[in-house]
C-alpha cells in the first residue's frame, strides 16, 4: 500500500520527465501521467509540485547543486526527485519530515541515500529562494530587456479570470462571487477555486478567460449583426465573447475534440455560431467578412505564469515553424476582410517574432489600439500596437503575455 502522498510524487516525476525528457506540454502529459489517481486533491498536488519545479527549476538546481559535488545530470532520476522534494518544502510549505517521507520512495539504493544527503544539508542550511524566479539563458537572451520584469510576474500562479456573458451584470457578480472586476463583463477570483461549483457556472452566466486573452475580441466592438470569422478558434473563449457582443460568428478550427467542447460551451452559455472544421489554410470563404479575428496557434510562452513548462521546453525551432504558419495565415486573413472591415491579430506568446515583427509585415491601414478600451493601468505602444506581459498590473494580480495588433481593409 502507498504512503499517502506518494501517488502525486510519482505522477509529479511522470510529469517533470515528460515536459524535460520529451518535450511534451504539462497538458498533454497530465492525463497518462494522472492516470488511476481519482482524488482531486492528489491530481491536484502532482499538478502544483510539477508546476512550482518548473517555475522555480533554475534555482532550484542551484541549490542541488550547492549541495553535493557530484554531478547530476538534468534528466538524473535523483536530480528530478529532488526538485520535487525542494519545491514541496519551499512552494508548498510541506514540513521537511513529510518531504522526506513521499520524495524518498521514488529513487532506491544510492540514488536514495544521495538525495537523502542533498535534501538533509538544505534543511540544515535553511535555504531559501530568490523573490522572483530565474529564467533560462536562452529565455533571458529572447526576451532582452523586458526579461526581468516579466521573472517578477512569475513568482506564483495566476488568479482566475472570468468573463460574462452579459457586461451590464458586472457588480452583480463581482459581489455574488466575492471577486474584483477591472473592465466591464470581466470578474477575478483568488486562485484555488473551483470552477465547477461556482454560482453562474451551469447557467452560462460567465466563462474562464484570462483578461488579457479577453482583449482581442473586446477590440472589434459590438456585433450588431455583422459577420465575422474566428480563425483557430478553439479553446472558443473569443467565439462565445463575439457572440455575446451580436456577431454572427463563423470559427473555424482543425481539430473535432476541440470544436466539439466548443459547441458544449455555447449551449452552456445559450449562444450560437456556425463551427466549421477545417484547416484555415485550406478553406475559402464564400465572401468577405465585416471582421476578421486571428488568435493565431503560437509558443503561447505568454502563458508561461499558470503553464511555466513553456520556459523549458520553446526552442527556436519551434518558433520558426509557428512564426512560418502565422505569416501564412496573415496573408490570408487580409484577404478575408469586407472593404472598411477590421482585422485583429494576437498570439499569446512574448516572443517577438511572434508579435511585432508578424504586425510590421501586414499591409491594410492600421487601427491604433486606444486606451480607452483597455483596463486602467494598460498603454498601447507608439505603433498602437499592445504588447502585455506577466509584469503589468501586479497590485491586481497581473496578467498573461499577449501581443495584439488591429487594421482597417
Amino acid at each position: 500500500m502507498d504512503i499517502p502522498g506518494l501517488p502525486a510524487r510519482k505522477a509529479a516525476l511522470k510529469l517533470l520527465d515528460a515536459v524535460l525528457r520529451r518535450g511534451e506540454t504539462l497538458d498533454q502529459a497530465a492525463q497518462p501521467a494522472l492516470q488511476g489517481i481519482r482524488a482531486d486533491a492528489d491530481r491536484a498536488l502532482a499538478r502544483a509540485l510539477a508546476g512550482e519545479a518548473l517555475r522555480w527549476l533554475i534555482d532550484l538546481d542551484a541549490l542541488i547543486d550547492s549541495a553535493t559535488q557530484q554531478v547530476l545530470p538534468d534528466d538524473a532520476k535523483p536530480r528530478m526527485a529532488l526538485r520535487l522534494m525542494l519545491a514541496g518544502w519551499l512552494r508548498l510549505e510541506t514540513p521537511p519530515h513529510a518531504v522526506i517521507a513521499t520524495g524518498l520512495p521514488l529513487l532506491a539504493g544510492g540514488p536514495r541515500r544521495l538525495a537523502h544527503g542533498v535534501f538533509s544539508t538544505l534543511v540544515k542550511r535553511a535555504v531559501t529562494l530568490p523573490a522572483v524566479p530565474s529564467l533560462p539563458r536562452a529565455v533571458l537572451e529572447r526576451w532582452g530587456e523586458r526579461a526581468g520584469a516579466i521573472a517578477a510576474g512569475l513568482d506564483v500562479p495566476p488568479p482566475l479570470d472570468l468573463t460574462l456573458r452579459d457586461p451590464a451584470t458586472t457588480a452583480e457578480w463581482a459581489e455574488r462571487l466575492g471577486g474584483v472586476s477591472l473592465m466591464p463583463g470581466h470578474v477575478r477570483l483568488a486562485r484555488g477555486t473551483a470552477v465547477e461549483r461556482l454560482e453562474g457556472f451551469k447557467d452560462g452566466a460567465w466563462w474562464v478567460q484570462d483578461l488579457a486573452a479577453s482583449l482581442p475580441a473586446r477590440l472589434l466592438g459590438p456585433g450588431e449583426g455583422r459577420r465575422v470569422l474566428d480563425l483557430c478558434a478553439a479553446p472558443g473563449g473569443k467565439t462565445m465573447q463575439l457572440a455575446a457582443a451580436g456577431w454572427q460568428v463563423t470559427a473555424l478550427d482543425a481539430g473535432a475534440k476541440r470544436l466539439q467542447r466548443m459547441q458544449e460551451n455555447l449551449n452552456r452559455t445559450g449562444q450560437t455560431a456556425e463551427l466549421v472544421q477545417v484547416d484555415a489554410l485550406q478553406w475559402e470563404p464564400e465572401g468577405p467578412f465585416d471582421a476578421v479575428l486571428l488568435d493565431a496557434p503560437c509558443t503561447a510562452t505568454g502563458t508561461c505564469r499558470r503553464h511555466p513548462d513553456v520556459l523549458h521546453r520553446i526552442g527556436p525551432r519551434q518558433i520558426a515553424e509557428l512564426v512560418e504558419l502565422q505569416t501564412a495565415l496573415l496573408e490570408r486573413a487580409q484577404g478575408w476582410v469586407k472593404p472598411g472591415g477590421a482585422l485583429v491579430y494576437a498570439t499569446c506568446s512574448l516572443e517577438r517574432a511572434e508579435g511585432e515583427d508578424q504586425a510590421a509585415s501586414v499591409t491594410l491601414t492600421p487601427d491604433p489600439i486606444r486606451a480607452d478600451e483597455l483596463p486602467a493601468g494598460l498603454m498601447p505602444t507608439d505603433n498602437g500596437w499592445l504588447r502585455t506581459d506577466p509584469s503589468q498590473l501586479p497590485e491586481a494580480g497581473g496578467l498573461d503575455g499577449f501581443f495584439i495588433a488591429r487594421w482597417r481593409a
